[in-house]
């Protein structure tokens, strides 16, 4: 997909101040959008022990001799958290995309139908899962299953035309991840306020271009491309490579921005659905770019 507005609702977020309560505690450090220190005890506000409540000098030195609490013990966000999941729905969508594979391959005349319903499905639940208020894991696992759906129908379908574009496809896509975090980490890649934005409309701009292509594939133009059938259709592949591959840098940035600013561990099924959604986005547009290039050959 275009736009992922997963990672729209984390900025957002952590824009205003907090992650779903956290840091919205008053007095202390927590005015300023922290929590309190990590294995301080707290008390509820205006609570004073009394006379039978007061801890003894030895209960003191034992509850500050406990080790800092960690991210685990006060439920935020860790990047273990987000790799897991991220490699849970990974996962799914491999799986599912097998198992379609396997089942479209002898039944073309099916893979149509499955390929819409997955890529329709997917992009309306994506949108669903990033404007909801609540993260619902059971829509987000449903989103796996229907992108699985969807790249098992395409892939077969366009190696069956072009033979070994999954391949190249794939590969491609796992160099360009590892590339784009190494740019990112190492800070050649630059992810800022007014990058998000432009991105952001580009991106729009470039979905419902995806969509009126998809209107015109079916009535015929470009030999069943689109517009992506025109002389520039490989040039229009290749933006859409380079938008997807920018998309996973904001995926990173914003993971670390989540991580940083002490988000609730449940963001991490947010986050990793966000991520793989930018993954299949850029396989996809990776697939297509390929094809583009073999047939013209």
């Amino acid at each position: 997909m275009a736009v992922n507005p997963v990672f729209n609702r984390i900025d957002r977020e952590a824009a205003q101040g907090g992650y779903a309560g956290f840091g919205s505690q008053q007095g202390g450090s927590a005015q300023q959008g922290y929590a309190p220190p990590q294995g301080q005890p707290t008390f509820p506000a205006g609570y004073q022990p009394g006379p039978s409540e007061s801890m003894s000098d030895q209960q003191l030195r034992d509850l500050y001799d406990q080790p800092p609490a960690g991210p685990a013990q006060t439920g935020r966000l860790t990047l273990d958290d987000v790799v897991v999941k991220s490699l849970m729905l990974f996962g799914i969508v491999v799986a599912v995309a097998a198992a379609t594979w396997m089942y479209v391959g002898p039944r073309p005349e099916i893979a149509l139908p499955i390929w819409l319903v997955g890529m329709f499905g997917s992009l309306g639940l994506s949108f669903a899962i990033g404007f909801s208020k609540k993260i619902n894991v059971g829509l987000i696992v449903v989103h796996a299953v229907l992108q699985g759906l969807f790249l098992g129908a395409v892939s077969v379908t366009f190696n069956a035309l072009y033979e070994g574009v999954v391949t190249t496809a794939v590969v491609a896509t796992l160099a360009t991840f590892a590339g784009m975090f190494i740019g990112w980490k190492a800070g050649f890649i630059k992810v800022t306020s007014k990058s998000r934005r432009i991105f952001g409309m580009v991106a729009m701009g470039y979905m419902v271009f995806l969509l009126v292509n998809i209107g015109a594939s079916f009535l015929g133009f470009g030999d069943g491309w689109g517009i992506y059938g025109s002389q520039f259709g490989w040039l229009i592949a290749l933006a859409g490579v380079a938008l997807a591959s920018y998309s996973l840098a904001v995926d990173f940035d914003s993971i670390d921005r989540a991580v940083g600013g002490g988000a609730p561990e449940k963001y991490s099924w947010l986050l990793g659905h966000g991520l793989i959604a930018s993954l299949v986005w850029l396989y996809i547009e990776f697939l297509r770019l390929f094809a583009i290039l073999q047939s013209s050959d």
